[in-house]
């Protein structure tokens, strides 16, 4: 039977099932996803949970906002009935344990219908520095939605692929270092990364303890509240946050410098933006500068350390007879060579293979200068302006796919919210030459509510300029 519920829009009053919602994504997917190769491993039991949450509809039991509604879960976070494989051929034949990962776990709790697992730059795009997004040995390749010659971006790539595509609305993705937003950007959807520490890691196959999180990547940002209000457990309802267009009580930062000027078409949308929030009633306090994030050393050291301890302890959850440590992991690239590394190496595994701990003196001076760069840095410039976030350009429009020479990033604004392990929104903005490009919103730790309210706002004010964001056309080439 059908029931009345939020349609897959984000509307109300349009009458359909669980199971017709599921049957018409799945089509979909038949669809397009052979050209954009999102859906790593589909669930086949969906039509069967989506049935029984249309049951429990119709009798009158209803879990929440989200009862029915699709969901896809990036493959690095542990589902009890599917694969979890980071994208390695290491980890296919080794399960993880029969138990859903806490956010998974609140998902099906809340009534979501779980439709597979996205693919992912393989480990997560922590691997090897010539890495080319989207790609992972167990997946293949994600491909841009608006163009399938440009790349999806990463590590994220498949969950934002398949919700610019069409195949759902909600997924799951993870980031560390703009691996939600920056997916996100690229297509042409809503990514939130919320502050670290705000939902569950556990489950999740991990890089770096202090960097790590799940969040929402959505077509709308009230649907990234409401997810985001899901999988932390219930206790803040983020979609309070979505209400409406004044910003008049709001003031926003504007840092410049290397965060800008990488792509003239990107800052000439985001100048727009900035308009945009102008007219919305926000007070912009432009030209700021955040310090330079600690250099490359210091971050890649304190990935590294963290990798090899943290990645253990995920490894010792799975299936005996598998690889445990990063040393094992690097051993059966070398043996698989003609798949795993076809493309790139593995330096960065036996860089982390090689550090001594947590305890290291190394570790611990890197981790303190990033924890400066990122937190004080971003603290200091709030507390100084008196400012209640900050807006940049998300990264630049999507770069042609390059497998041998790996990714051509001309730049982003996701590191100093990486290094203290605080909250990021990326929202479209406007196309470059038909590409999506995207602003994004950040603040302090603890800070996603606001920055939902101000996405909410600006996301409302574009549409009513701009009309609705422009689908993708699944071109060969721009």
């Amino acid at each position: 039977m059908s029931s009345t519920f939020s349609d897959r829009r984000g509307g109300v009053g349009e009458e359909f099932s669980a199971v017709a919602l599921v049957e018409e994504l799945q089509a979909r997917g038949r669809e397009v996803d052979p050209l954009v190769n999102a859906v790593c491993t589909p669930d086949p039991a969906a039509l069967t949970h989506a049935a029984r949450l249309d049951t429990e509809r119709d009798e009158g039991r209803v879990r929440g906002p989200l009862h029915g509604v699709p969901v896809l879960v990036k493959d690095n976070i542990d589902t009890a009935d599917l694969p979890t494989t980071a994208g390695s051929l290491a980890l296919v034949e080794q399960p993880p344990p029969l138990q859903d990962a806490p956010l998974v776990r609140r998902l099906r709790e809340a009534g979501c219908v779980v439709l597979g697992k996205t693919n992912l730059s393989e480990w997560a795009n922590f691997r090897g520095s010539a890495s080319s997004s989207g790609w992972s040995a167990y997946g293949g390749l994600t491909r841009n939605p608006y163009a399938l010659n440009r790349s999806a971006g990463g590590s994220s790539s498949g969950s934002g692929a398949a919700v610019a595509a069409g195949l759902a609305d909600y997924a799951i993705g993870t980031e560390t270092n703009g691996s939600i937003v920056c997916p996100a950007a690229l297509n042409g959807i809503v990514g939130l990364k919320p502050t670290v520490g705000l939902i569950s890691q556990q489950g999740i196959v991990p890089i770096s303890h202090s960097q790590d999180t799940a969040g929402p990547m959505t077509r709308t940002v009230s649907q990234a509240a409401a997810l985001l209000t899901v999988i932390t457990g219930g206790g803040t309802d983020y979609s309070e946050s979505c209400r409406g267009t004044d910003l008049s009580d709001v003031r926003i930062g504007v840092p410049r410098g290397p965060l800008w000027g990488y792509s003239t078409g990107l800052d000439e949308v985001t100048e727009r933006a900035l308009g945009l929030l102008s007219r919305c009633g926000a007070t912009l306090i432009d030209h700021l500068s955040l310090p330079t994030p600690g250099g490359d050393e210091d971050q890649l050291q304190v990935l590294a350390h963290e990798l090899k301890v943290d990645l253990a302890s995920y490894l010792a959850t799975r299936a005996p007879g598998g690889p445990r440590t990063l040393d094992d992991l690097i051993a059966f690239n070398k043996e698989h060579a003609d798949v795993e590394l076809q493309w790139f190496g593995q330096e960065l595994f036996e860089r982390a293979a090689a550090t001594e701990g947590l305890d290291s003196p190394i570790y611990v001076a890197s981790r303190l200068t990033a924890l400066r760069a990122g937190r004080d840095g971003i603290d200091d410039l709030l507390r100084d302006n008196q400012l209640d976030a900050l807006v940049t350009p998300s990264y630049s429009p999507a770069w042609t796919i390059d497998l041998v020479n790996g990714d051509h990033v001309l730049g982003s604004s996701s590191s100093h919210a990486a290094l203290a392990g605080y909250p990021l929104l990326s929202v479209p903005s406007g196309l470059v030459a038909g590409l999506p490009v995207g602003i994004t919103f950040s603040g302090t730790a603890r800070s996603d509510a606001t920055l939902i309210r101000l996405a909410h706002a600006f996301e409302t004010a574009r549409i009513m300029a701009d009309g609705p964001f422009p689908t993708p056309e699944f071109t060969q080439w721009v």
